[in-house]
């Protein structure tokens, strides 16, 4: 388990470096100078430069990869362009909005998800189970942006009910965490009812049955505990999407999060602001993958004997 362990994070280590140095050389080989566009197009040859020179943009590109490498490895990830602050500060002060929001939108996606799983599994084949199911391939189908605006327009527009936009107060989140959780639903609810079918076919479910145990007994005491393994695992992964992957909804709700920073750093041409928010989104998955696969080990006993 702790060699498993061990090769799993050299190999995100390494991920990660390739995801720096594919950022760094894309961002560089994009025409266009930043400096430019940071300082506007009434910026005169000679400031440029200037500038230019000052940020070691002038540099050859494996001088300034090194330098940003070691750099980011002290815990430093530049200074932003377009906004003059630390990156770092940017991206600590941004993540606190979307970790709220991968919060409730996890809450809403894996109780929503297993409960409708659940239902589902149990009237197999009839009218729930095809309802359900109707819902959740329309929650997996239906494009995040198009989800945001259909309950910003009937539930905040027209029945006032909550806040269109913002991060006032919690109830700023309740639409933006549907919105971004209503995918991730439909893909739990699929997966509790494959898993919980797989287990109810199961000998030792009969055995069960045949001992006298009700069904809410065996579904709950034996059939629920082992289907949850792969729903677990899913649920793992899910959250380090939500975390990187809330792009679309924090623009739509108009939350100064990590994705709506990335927004403003890739239309602003804001080299060391994108690099930090890329480097970070990749790291919350890799960790995400990482922390899945150590999860299934612990709760999968055969796992642990084959690893």
């Amino acid at each position: 388990m702790k060699q498993k362990i061990a090769q799993r994070s050299v190999q995100a280590v390494i991920v990660l470096i390739g995801v720096v140095l594919l950022t760094f050389v894309m961002l560089r080989i994009v025409p266009g100078n930043p400096i430019e566009t940071m300082m506007g197009e009434h910026a005169d040859a000679a400031t440029v430069a200037r500038m230019t020179a000052e940020m070691g943009l002038d540099q050859p590109l494996h001088r300034q990869f090194f330098r940003y490498l070691f750099s980011v490895v002290r815990g430093d990830f530049g200074t932003s362009y377009s906004l003059g602050k630390p990156v770092s500060l940017l991206i600590q002060s941004a993540f606190g909005n979307t970790l709220k929001l991968a919060l409730f939108a996890a809450l809403f996606a894996w109780t929503l998800g297993i409960t409708c799983g659940l239902i589902c599994a149990v009237s197999k084949n009839r009218l729930p189970d095809r309802l359900f199911m109707g819902f959740s391939l329309l929650g997996i189908s239906l494009p995040v942006f198009m989800a945001a605006m259909f309950l910003q327009y009937i539930f905040a527009f027209k029945l006032h009910w909550l806040p269109i936009s913002g991060t006032d107060s919690w109830k700023c989140f309740i639409l933006p965490a549907i919105a971004l959780g209503w995918n991730s639903a439909g893909q739990v609810a699929q997966m509790t009812r494959t898993a919980l079918l797989e287990t109810l076919a199961e000998d030792y479910i009969e055995t069960a049955r045949a001992k006298g145990l009700g069904n809410a007994g065996v579904l709950l005491s034996h059939a629920l505990r082992n289907a949850m393994l792969p729903v677990l695992t899913m649920m793992t992964i899910q959250f380090s999407s939500l975390l990187s992957g809330a792009v679309i909804t924090e623009t739509v709700f108009s939350i100064n999060g990590i994705g709506r920073l990335m927004v403003q750093a890739i239309s602003g041409r804001d080299i060391p602001l994108l690099q930090g928010t890329s480097l970070l989104a990749t790291s919350v998955v890799i960790l995400g993958s990482l922390l899945a696969d150590c999860l299934y080990s612990v709760l999968d006993p055969r796992i642990r004997e084959e690893s």
